[in-house]
């Protein structure tokens, strides 16, 4: 594992909300794939998280950013998904009862999914799920970790 990816997910699995808030930061500078980046991150933190609450509070806070974070992510990755490389839409889960729409998102390290309650803008996903249960952690954090390492490297920070 390379040292940004290991920082990423020490970032990721902790508590420390100075060090999450200070990789955001970080990412925002990078412009438009940085924001999807930031948005990437908090919705898979939070949905993460609030599987593992106990309380109502807490777990409905958690999905409250989870869903605020998906908003944000439709509304950049509508304005800026081909300049980043990236592909995405949202599609249908039948299977399940409430959260059934799906916000699929193609990174260069592989294919992230959220279900939520309620479809946000944006086209509609022409694939489908890749099969690969719990995938989005792993894709989500080697993105980051590349998109970090391209930008310390002086690279354009696209995918």
């Amino acid at each position: 594992m390379g040292e940004m990816l290991a920082q990423v997910l020490r970032v990721y699995e902790g508590s420390d909300g100075d060090a999450t808030r200070a990789l955001y930061a970080r990412l925002a500078e990078l412009g438009p794939a940085g924001q999807v980046a930031v948005n990437l991150l908090r919705a898979q933190k939070t949905s993460s998280r609030a599987k593992v609450y106990r309380g109502r509070r807490y777990k409905s806070a958690a999905y409250d950013t989870k869903q605020w974070s998906i908003g944000n992510l439709s509304k950049i990755l509508g304005e800026h998904a081909e300049e980043c490389g990236l592909g995405w839409g949202w599609g249908e889960d039948p299977q399940q009862p409430f959260h059934k729409f799906v916000l699929y998102v193609d990174l260069p390290t592989g294919q992230v999914s959220f279900h939520t309650d309620q479809r946000g803008e944006g086209p509609d996903y022409p694939g489908e799920w890749d099969g690969v249960p719990g995938g989005s952690v792993d894709h989500i954090l080697r993105w980051v970790a590349r998109l970090l390492d391209a930008a310390a490297e002086g690279a354009v920070a696209h995918g």
